[in-house]
């Protein structure tokens, strides 16, 4: 369990991000489309998986738009937003916001990725999305960087999840 905070307020998490150098389990998310997204569809592609609470929310928009910002940069390398949003919302943001160059996946249905990968925030308001974190993988679908944010309204280290890649 990760203790992060809230505006200074102690939140738990339900587990621990993957270690680095074990792979990432695969998932099952839902595309803009209603369509499921799984890891296979993304073989051979490195990844940022950027997850966050809400895309409605200040913090968590504004790390869209910057991995958007990058993402088109970045060599064989795909940026996903994944959050508990629904995909309609996911899909309403980045229309507004002009954003083409990340692709959001939504955990709506079980929480399951969340869950399987130490995310689910387990008490406080909040209880029920994931934390802010990030998550780099591999073509081989390695995990090479993980960053749980420790304060769930600060932005994550940009840099440092770009620089391994």
């Amino acid at each position: 369990m990760a203790s992060i905070t809230l505006g200074g307020n102690p939140v738990n998490t339900s587990g621990e991000l993957p270690k680095v150098g074990s792979k990432l389990a695969d998932f099952k998310l839902v595309k803009n489309d209603l369509s499921i997204a799984t890891l296979a569809d993304f073989a051979g592609s490195k990844l940022v998986l950027n997850i966050f609470p809400s895309v409605d929310t200040g913090t968590c928009a504004t790390s869209v738009r910057t991995f958007n910002a990058t993402a088109s940069t970045l060599e064989n390398t795909k940026v996903l937003c994944i959050s508990r949003d629904l995909p309609f919302a996911q899909k309403r943001f980045c229309g507004a916001e002009g954003l083409e160059n990340v692709i959001n996946l939504s955990d709506f249905q079980s929480g399951a990725f969340g869950k399987a990968n130490g995310l689910e925030i387990v008490d406080s308001v909040l209880a029920g999305l994931h934390s802010r974190a990030i998550i780099v993988v591999d073509e081989n679908g390695t995990v090479i960087h993980t960053e749980q944010v420790s304060e769930i309204a600060d932005e994550p280290n940009y840099e440092a999840a770009i620089a391994v890649l």
